[in-house]
């Protein structure tokens, strides 16, 4: 049967069981909410079928569908989903599930739409259907035991704003564009400002409700430690849909500090970056040093040069962070008027790039840009030595002004009070910093596709030799697809074990193996799956041996 004739087919079981939850018989047989988390039942209006199931004939489906990056919708071949399906209670979600195993097609899960290869959204091999969490969005703060309830399809912005309205002092530690949603940031680990002082977001995971292939609710007592250890940085996506969070929250002072320093090429930019990674991961816990690296056009001279903006914040006041700067890092210059003190929710807006805003900007689902964007990420072991940092500047260069951009994000601090295997997300003690490169395009076609993705690469490959090794490292939320392919050819929905490794041991070091054993278990048949999926060891064969 062709995609376009599956469609009827999809829209028919979808409206069927998901306006009558009793027709099913998958696990639970009503719908489970907790306490004031949760919204009303399915008597609410909002559970007519008409708002939950958009096909492409729709008005409302290409906006549903829009993302950041339209790099992964351009190049996929079933690049769009047969239907997107919007759930407002959990029922409807046992019945995506229930119906796409029905029809042999695959779920992508969405909540924020910020994936970077577009597998929330978008697929390769396969027909598939899209679940999109945006509707489950509560937010349940308990300000008292500084815990909350997150619905996965809350943005992190969501998060922020709602608890600046509960306190001035209750935060998360999490990152900072305000439209990336809960359910994959958190699960795939969750780095921001805070992480020096405060770990990853995954780190603060106390508990969660995921179904799982058979339709079933599940908390972290039900689910089992193992499980609940899979979907603190190893994906959710991997082993079920999960619905929320319990996450503790943390204290941060009434009154922060911001800095954005930038310095040019000939302001000797190099060398402070080169002495940045010798106090990057062992400068005070509070204070975190973000570089960022572009190639700009000299408003002076007219011609190309490098800048380095060193973006800060410190979880205290400017005349605590002065000493600490002029003690650990006196070379960058730093003087009290570069410095602006704030809360935390306004340094939130500071780096995301709205400053002075309203504080309902965070509520924002989506930004007003698109792009066409690839990226990678690298782990960083030994300092960049100054030829490898001025090699870094010969392909900005390359490219045209402002469009590649490098990060490096410090660690150390509260990273590395966990061990390697303490989470799936591996990447702790012995980190210097972490480089996300980032590539953006305006033009559409595959020719200008091809020659920004062969910067990108070529880059990559010069890397190799400043960074991780054995494996390299990469984060597992700047989703790479370079790293390797799962291959379900051939009607081969199980996998390679073998293929996986590859990726799998970039992102994830030896937990890849453990996250290898709890998908075996929970879902044995790869139900849940996608390009760079956790796979199932493959069913052995029973040998017999005679006596």
């Amino acid at each position: 049967m062709g995609v376009a004739q599956l469609v009827p087919d999809v829209v028919s079981w979808y409206k069927v069981l998901g306006s009558n939850p009793g027709s099913r018989s998958v696990g639970i047989s009503t719908p489970m909410r907790i306490g004031s988390l949760w919204a009303p039942g399915p008597e609410s209006s909002n559970s007519a079928t008409d708002d939950l199931i958009y096909t492409p004939s729709n008005n409302s489906y290409a906006s549903l569908l829009i993302a950041q990056n339209l790099r992964p919708g351009s190049t996929s071949p079933y690049n769009k989903p047969l239907i997107i399906f919007t759930p407002f209670y959990d029922y409807q979600i046992q019945s995506a599930i229930y119906c796409s195993k029905k029809l042999r097609i695959q779920i992508r899960v969405r909540s924020g739409g910020h994936d970077y290869e577009g597998l929330s959204h978008t697929s390769r091999d396969n027909p598939f259907v899209v679940v999109d969490m945006r509707n489950l969005r509560q937010i349940s703060i308990d300000a008292e035991q500084k815990t909350a309830w997150v619905e996965v399809g809350a943005t992190l912005g969501q998060l922020y704003h709602t608890l600046a309205q509960k306190s001035g002092t209750l935060a998360f530690t999490a990152g900072v564009c305000p439209t990336v949603g809960i359910g994959g940031h958190l699960s795939g680990g969750g780095y921001g400002m805070m992480s020096r002082r405060h770990s990853i977001a995954a780190d603060h995971i106390t508990d969660a409700r995921i179904m799982n292939v058979d339709g079933q609710i599940l908390d972290r007592r039900s689910m089992g430690e193992d499980l609940f250890w899979a979907i603190r940085g190893g994906g959710g996506t991997s082993f079920g849909i999960v619905i929320a969070f319990k996450v503790n929250l943390i204290t941060v002072p009434e009154t922060v500090t911001v800095f954005n320093v930038t310095k040019t090429y000939e302001q000797n930019a190099t060398q402070l970056v080169h002495r940045w990674q010798y106090i990057a991961d062992k400068v005070d816990e509070n204070l975190l040093m973000r570089v960022f690296l572009r190639s700009v056009r000299s408003l002076t001279t007219g011609k190309r040069t490098v800048i380095a903006s060193f973006t800060t914040l410190y979880l205290g006041g400017v005349e605590d962070l002065m000493p600490i700067m002029k003690v650990k890092f006196p070379e960058l210059g730093l003087v009290e008027k570069d410095c602006t003190k704030m809360s935390w929710i306004q340094s939130v807006l500071f780096f995301a790039y709205i400053p002075n805003q309203p504080l309902n900007v965070l509520l924002n689902r989506t930004t007003p840009f698109t792009v066409y964007f690839k990226g990678k990420s690298d782990y960083v072991t030994e300092p960049i030595p100054v030829d490898g940092l001025i090699g870094i500047w010969r392909f900005l260069h390359e490219e045209d002004e402002n469009m590649a951009e490098i990060q490096f994000s410090p660690y150390g601090g509260a990273i590395n009070s966990f061990s390697e295997s303490e989470t799936p997300f591996p990447h702790r003690t012995g980190n210097i910093f972490m480089i996300d490169y980032g590539l953006s395009w305006d033009s559409p076609g595959n020719e200008e596709a091809e020659k920004h993705l062969n910067w990108m690469r070529r880059i990559y490959g010069y890397m190799a030799a400043y960074v991780s090794k054995s494996p390299r490292g990469a984060y597992f939320n700047y989703r790479d697809l370079d790293l390797g392919v799962n291959n379900y050819s051939s009607g081969n929905i199980i996998g390679s074990y073998d293929e996986a490794k590859v990726w799998g041991m970039k992102y994830f070091k030896n937990n890849f193996e453990r996250l290898v054993r709890v998908k075996t278990k929970v879902d044995p048949s790869n139900f849940f799956r996608n390009e760079q999926s956790i796979p199932p060891f493959p069913l052995q064969p029973i040998c017999l041996r005679a006596s």
